[in-house]
């Protein structure tokens, strides 16, 4: 059984059909971009997967269950978490605050031991607080720690971001353009980075990416949408090969 599977899924805006019939299947430990031309609807589709948007149309499946109508917390709780286009970090706070608001579906203390400061609320937070430094640690950014996230150098705050969405346990991680802003010397950085995050933490990822250098150097297949429809599927050499591509997206 696929990790995530959608049934003729879309959406339409008033009269505008934003996606449309819209099937795809996921499997566990797979690493799938998701490309097209600006405006062509995959952020849209990053929404509709996370409940941000529900569909008009069609079913969403996540680990067997259907999971249309459910909010967004609900769908991180399954399992599911995502990054975003633009970087969305709490950039007032500490980079382990950052993480450790990631892990709060963990802590278990009641409010009064918060506010009184009992034993069982300093016990939690040690072990988040750990836990929390050891996934820093994982992307080398320990240091880091008791940094404000708004003084994080770009490429850093990426993985932070990264690193809060897996801090909530997930089996599927979707990351929209990951390398957006991101000189080349980050971008290599960054795909040893996703290549490391699915080996070692068993995970699918669906991103959507437009740099091909990225998304044909990491992604075992490609999906391809144009004005919200799938185009074409296949090997990035397919893709890479595909006329109806190459005229949509890629260029000669």
């Amino acid at each position: 059984m696929a990790l995530l599977t959608t049934e003729n899924v879309g959406i339409a805006f008033g009269g505008l059909q934003a996606v449309g019939h819209f099937d795809i299947a996921l499997e566990e430990n797979e690493l799938v971009g998701l490309i097209g031309p600006n405006g062509a609807g995959k952020t849209t589709i990053f929404n509709l997967l996370t409940g941000v948007y529900q569909p008009t149309e069609g079913q969403i499946y996540f680990q067997g269950k259907k999971i249309n109508g459910k909010k967004p917390a609900e769908i991180v709780g399954l399992g599911m978490a995502r990054t975003f286009q633009n970087i969305r970090l709490f950039k007032n706070l500490t980079v382990i605050d950052n993480i450790k608001i990631a892990f709060q579906k963990e802590l278990k203390y009641s409010a009064l031991s918060a506010i009184l400061r009992l034993p069982a609320y300093w016990q939690q937070e040690k072990v988040v607080e750990d836990k929390a430094i050891d996934l820093l640690g994982l992307f080398h950014m320990e240091e880091d720690a008791h940094k404000l996230a708004k003084n994080l150098p770009y490429g850093k705050q990426r993985k932070l971001e990264i690193c809060r969405a897996l801090a909530t346990n997930p089996k599927l991680l979707l990351l929209d353009e990951p390398a957006a802003g991101m000189n080349p010397q980050e971008t290599r950085e960054l795909m040893e980075t996703i290549g490391f995050v699915r080996d070692n933490f068993h995970l699918t990822i669906l991103l959507i990416e437009h740099d091909m250098n990225l998304v044909m150097g990491i992604c075992e297949r490609l999906i391809v949408i144009d004005y919200g429809m799938i185009i074409a599927k296949g090997t990035p050499e397919e893709i890479k090969n595909n006329k109806q591509v190459i005229k949509a997206y890629l260029g000669s």
